[in-house]
């Protein structure tokens, strides 16, 4: 996760561009339900890919993202304007890391780019404030990026280095 030294940290950044072999996109509506939708059919789509439910890769990707996309709806929402999900497995660049030869990319795009995503420590008895903090332990790299084509917004991503699917 790229990080500036400000406090409380910003995440930023841009991936280094991936052709994928596999990739998914689609936009949902900027609420509760449109981000459940996202996570369940990004889960579907894993699968068939071949991460099956229940391996960690699966499980772990579908909760980064279940967590990209609820900081869309709640820290992103425009009424009438939709997030929009891209999953893409990539291979990954020399030299990959020992038995991950695979790069799941996870990018959540919304309409508000004046609100960024910002991680902060979390206190035990927080309620809320954890969903970045779970991203970045998860996944290998995380960051955020302006809308392209200087749209308003931003693009918020993740990448998960996975094993090849059985």
């Amino acid at each position: 996760m790229t990080k500036e030294a400000t406090s409380p940290t910003t995440l930023t950044g841009d991936p280094e561009p991936l052709i994928p072999v596999r990739h998914f996109g689609m936009r949902f509506s900027c609420t509760p339900r449109g981000a459940r939708l996202a996570r369940r059919l990004a889960g579907v789509r894993l699968d068939a890919w071949g991460w099956a439910y229940g391996t960690a890769a699966h499980d772990d990707v579908t909760l980064i993202v279940a967590e990209l996309c609820a900081n869309a709806v709640r820290h992103a929402r425009v009424p009438g304007r939709d997030f929009r999900l891209d999953l893409g497995a990539h291979p990954a660049p020399d030299p990959a890391p020992a038995g991950r030869p695979v790069v799941l990319r996870v990018a959540v795009t919304d309409t508000v780019g004046e609100r960024l995503p910002v991680t902060r420590p979390v206190r035990p008895l927080d309620d809320t404030g954890r969903g970045l903090a779970i991203v970045a332990a998860l996944a290998a790299r995380s960051g955020w990026r302006p809308r392209e084509g200087g749209a308003p917004g931003k693009t918020v991503w993740a990448e998960y280095a996975a094993p090849v699917p059985s």
